[in-house]
């Protein structure tokens, strides 16, 4: 991690996972770890005026239906990339992005979304990229408030513009190609790479999750990285598992923070709520690749593993 980001150890871990109802700005001081926000906390701080919740869901329509009361909707793939290059958003874009969202220096940010936090996780991880001090990610996501009863309403907020101006993209938790994964995997046990796609993809038995646009033209994996599928770090509600289960879950694939670890999955998206366990919650060096399988497999000359030998094309 940056020097700039302090890791939560030992019994203050503990207060990652537990609600309280305190005031943001007294609960997560500047330069603290980021934490996960439970339910009954964020209910009581629904109308905080440091607090601004941030919808990030893949299911279109879903905001619009109904959401967290005082959430902002932000796209994924409008609003957090580069929709031309293939690129985070900038730093000036993602400054009018969040001041529009009323987000200013002091104020903690909570995201939620779909499918277990899957983009909320992405979204989490631009707002650290960009120098947001309190990011928390809503434990369960929308699936679990719901489960839960907790209401939702169409209200869309209209926030006083927040002041909030991005720093320099910290490169320390972004992998790119050339800096981090091909040094990684030519100087085999520099850095240890999680791959969190399905063993199918893994494996090279398939090329992409059934119904996804986003290709390469090989199969398989990075050699040297592990296989933990990303669904594997949260509990059937959605919620996180424990930090006991989460540090066995990666010790028993030999990742146990002592190197730093790269993240990646298809194009970055999953593999940052792989990022978030491993860096905000047990507080790992970790860097997430978000050019991921589609660059590294498409990229000539590039070296990879494929135990199915699928080939693109071929009958």
């Amino acid at each position: 991690m940056s020097t700039f980001r302090k890791v939560i150890t030992g019994t203050a871990i503990a207060g990652l996972l537990i609600s309280t109802g305190a005031l943001p700005a007294q609960a997560a001081p500047k330069n603290q770890a980021r934490a996960v926000a439970q339910a009954d906390w964020l209910e009581k701080n629904l109308d905080n005026p440091k607090v601004r919740i941030i919808e990030v869901s893949t299911e279109a329509g879903l905001y619009e239906r109904g959401h967290i009361k005082n959430s902002i909707k932000f796209n994924w793939h409008t609003d957090l990339v580069d929709t031309v290059n293939r690129d985070i958003i900038s730093a000036k874009n993602f400054s009018k992005l969040v001041q529009k969202a009323g987000i200013s220096d002091d104020t903690t940010v909570v995201l939620y979304g779909d499918k277990n936090n899957w983009f909320a996780a992405w979204g989490a991880w631009i707002f650290n990229t960009y120098g947001i001090q309190d990011v928390r990610l809503v434990d369960g996501g929308r699936v679990k408030w719901e489960k839960d009863g907790r209401p939702f309403t169409t209200v869309v907020p209209t926030p006083k513009e927040g002041n909030f101006v991005a720093t320099k993209a910290d490169k320390s938790i972004r992998a790119t190609l050339i800096r981090d994964v091909l040094p990684a995997v030519r100087k085999k046990g520099s850095a240890d790479l999680v791959d969190i796609r399905s063993a199918d993809e893994y494996n090279g038995k398939i090329f992409a999750p059934a119904g996804f646009q986003e290709l390469a033209v090989r199969a398989g994996h990075i050699p040297g990285a592990v296989n933990v599928p990303w669904g594997a770090n949260v509990n059937a509600d959605g919620t996180f598992k424990t930090v006991a289960e989460l540090k066995k879950l990666y010790a028993d694939k030999g990742i146990d923070g002592k190197k730093p670890i790269i993240t990646y999955c298809r194009i970055g998206e999953r593999s940052s709520l792989t990022w978030f366990v491993l860096s905000e919650i047990l507080g790992y060096e970790v860097k997430n690749y978000d050019g991921s399988w589609t660059e590294y497999g498409n990229g000539v000359g590039n070296p990879i593993n494929n135990p199915a030998g699928t080939i693109w094309g071929a009958a």
